[in-house]
């Protein structure tokens, strides 16, 4: 199994893709999943001349010996009562998906949305109205979309489909060949054991996002920062013939000031210790590559 990791790792630390990937490439790692998470109107690849930089950053990659293997789409509610931020959401998609195709890149997560009182039966229904506006797309460029599971210390009371079992059915109700599952560790932890869950998706599990917690809180650590059973998801990814990446998502093991899960307390006479360095972010990224070759090589897993 190859590692594979996202360039939101350096997201704060640089301020383009060209030089996140550099940065990975310091630490080791040689497969890279693009974080397209964050598109504003006025970011690059949003532009007319979207390739071009596009264009520079697959160079870029070649040069180095890297290769872009997945990728996470926009993010944001595509069930947003606000009209302006649904539909910026779904051109951002398209766009990400049209960068996959000329990077190469044959799996990107998209997540769905969520809404207060709809249940299950509405949440189906309505994703799939999102979803099949991508479709087009995603078949023109000959891309997968993957939903992903969530867990209920993000959504709360809303419903989402958080389990295998309601993954398998919704992509059975969505009945598109290029429509699968992406299963987040992090999330899955915070709702208990995993196992079964995983084997579930079975066939239709074509990328994880690996991350750690302490079963609480969606706090995307490295590996051994929280309490996730390795020998659980290892176990489970073997036992149904995983063929993808072992994809890292674990950007969030040093914590910036402001910080949706909870910010750094002010202290407004001196801020000088505010903000983590990338120095420090460059020895995780080394430790978290480590860790992850130690993990699938203890289990004859590993592959350079």
């Amino acid at each position: 199994m190859k590692i594979a990791t996202t360039t939101g790792d350096f997201g704060r630390y640089c301020k383009n893709d060209i030089e996140r990937i550099r940065q990975l490439h310091k630490a080791g790692f040689r497969y890279v999943d693009l974080d397209m998470y964050s598109f504003t109107p006025n970011c690059v690849y949003m532009q007319d001349d979207w390739k071009n930089a596009v264009r520079a950053l697959k160079q870029e990659a070649d040069r180095l010996g890297m290769q872009f293997v997945q990728a996470h789409s926009q993010g944001g509610n595509p069930l947003d009562s606000d009209k302006g931020r649904a539909d910026f959401l779904v051109a951002a998609t398209i766009r990400s998906i049209e960068i996959c195709q000329f990077l190469g890149i044959k799996n990107t997560v998209v997540h769905p949305g969520c809404r207060d009182e709809i249940g299950k039966d509405g949440w189906f229904e309505e994703n799939l109205v999102f979803y099949k506006k991508l479709f087009p797309t995603m078949e023109a460029c000959g891309v997968n979309v993957l939903i992903e599971n969530s867990t209920a210390a993000n959504m709360g009371t809303k419903y989402w489909a958080n389990s295998g079992k309601d993954m398998v059915e919704f992509l059975q109700f969505a009945d598109h060949p290029l429509l699968h599952a992406c299963w987040d560790t992090g999330h899955a932890n915070c709702e208990g054991s995993q196992y079964d869950d995983i084997v579930t998706l079975g066939k239709e599990l074509y990328a994880i996002h690996y991350n750690d917690n302490h079963g609480k809180t969606d706090e995307h650590l490295i590996p051994y920062f929280g309490t996730l059973n390795h020998d659980e998801v290892l176990n489970a990814l073997i036992d149904i013939g995983y063929q993808g990446y072992f994809t890292l998502e674990c950007s969030s093991s040093l914590i910036k000031k402001q910080y949706w899960l909870g910010g750094r307390r002010d202290f407004v006479r001196d801020t000088r210790l505010e903000e983590p360095q990338l120095f420090m972010q460059q020895r995780l990224e080394a430790l978290l590559y480590d860790i992850s070759k130690h993990m699938l090589s203890t289990y004859g897993l590993f592959e350079g």
